[in-house]
């Protein structure tokens, strides 16, 4: 159950709960306008709602870590980062090609992989949920962030799941209340916080093993506008490796062992994955039921870029410092790829508003790289 906490609004995601907010910016961001005209509809009171959502996580992060010590709160534990380079692909049909999808452009970026769970301690083989955090470098024009507005990156978060387990933002500030409460009544709710549907998700999400962070398949579960104009659509993302070969999980896998493999890997050559753009086919397909999968059969994915992953070093303390420090965000985004859904617009409060406390507590400055 602690794994729950710790996974919704944050895993893609990861994720990571790692969004980026000026300590010194007093003026509070303004909460997320719905887009009608793609399926948004806002949830009653969830600005609200969100900031209720965040304090709560920031209090649990208060009460885990000492000053200097503090980590995610979900998505803690890195396997690596790792530098790569997305190449657009040469050639693109024109609704495909917005945003940073400029056919042949490259953009160096930052790729970290990672486990959902909260505690860092926990050992690779035992189930967990798993992220892809992209942070794409050298992307010119406005973001949607109002305090970072002149970054020059665009982030893209990712588990290995292809839905999330909550859309009601009341029900998932009661799963936290009744976490975090003291009594056994409060304990006994929680099997029950996420409903039916929600908990079976919750727990296939929490329960999956691999064998290797580079082969492994990866979904954005919510969705993202793509273009601007009376011509964007609602799309999700994914990523894969390049070729079906699968890595076999070691008949004695160490307590790191998703970290070695990636260390073998990058030691040995190139890694590729491709990156995938799933246009919406019909309003059937809700941007705010992040619960319902769009599948590929009414809805197919198509290759927009690749990741190239060079042979490298990564797991240096200089690397894995620098990786501890960044921050990711779906909100770190051009206009042409603003994130939709309340999924997503609570991210933007939370993400931010964890990010911050995690800065501040470990005294450490924050800025895009």
């Amino acid at each position: 159950m602690h794994t729950f906490r710790h996974t919704a609004f944050s895993l893609f995601l990861f994720a990571a709960v790692c969004g980026s907010v000026w300590a010194a910016v007093a003026e509070p961001m303004a909460y997320p306008a719905v887009d009608a005209g793609l399926g948004e509809k806002a949830w009653p009171g969830e600005a609200e709602l969100a900031g209720q959502i965040a304090a709560v996580i920031e209090k649990t992060v208060s009460e885990q870590y000492r000053s200097g010590t503090a980590r995610r709160d979900a998505h803690p534990k890195a396997h690596g980062c790792v530098k790569a380079d997305f190449q657009v692909s040469s050639t693109l049909p024109e609704n495909l090609a917005q945003g940073v999808f400029i056919p042949g452009k490259h953009y160096p970026v930052w790729i970290r992989f990672s486990n959902g769970d909260a505690d860092a301690s926990r050992a690779d083989i035992k189930g967990d949920a798993r992220g892809m955090a992209i942070k794409l470098m050298k992307v010119p024009g406005k973001k949607l962030l109002e305090h970072e507005q002149d970054a020059g990156t665009q982030d893209f978060i990712m588990i290995n799941h292809p839905v999330f387990f909550a859309n009601d933002p009341e029900r998932y500030l009661s799963l936290l209340e009744k976490i975090n409460g003291d009594s056994f009544f409060s304990k006994l709710g929680i099997p029950f916080a996420l409903g039916f549907k929600g908990g079976l998700i919750a727990l296939e999400t929490t329960s999956s093993t691999i064998a290797n962070p580079l082969t492994t398949r990866y979904w954005s579960t919510v969705p993202y506008q793509l273009g601007t104009g009376p011509k964007r659509q609602a799309v999700k993302f994914s990523a894969r490796a390049c070729t079906q070969a699968e890595d076999r999980i070691p008949d004695n896998p160490g307590h790191d062992y998703l970290r070695d493999a990636l260390r073998t890997s990058l030691s040995a050559g190139e890694a590729c994955m491709e990156f995938l753009v799933q246009p919406r086919t019909s309003d059937s397909m809700s941007v705010e039921d992040s619960m319902t999968e769009w599948t590929e059969a009414e809805a197919p994915f198509y290759k927009v870029a690749t990741l190239r992953i060079p042979k490298q070093v990564f797991d240096t303390a200089e690397q894995n410092s620098f990786c501890e420090n960044l921050s990711f965000t779906p909100w770190h985004s051009l206009p042409e790829h603003k994130p939709l859904g309340v999924t997503n617009r609570l991210r933007k409060v939370i993400y931010e508003r964890i990010s911050q406390k995690r800065h501040e507590m470990n005294e450490v400055a924050r800025s895009e790289p």
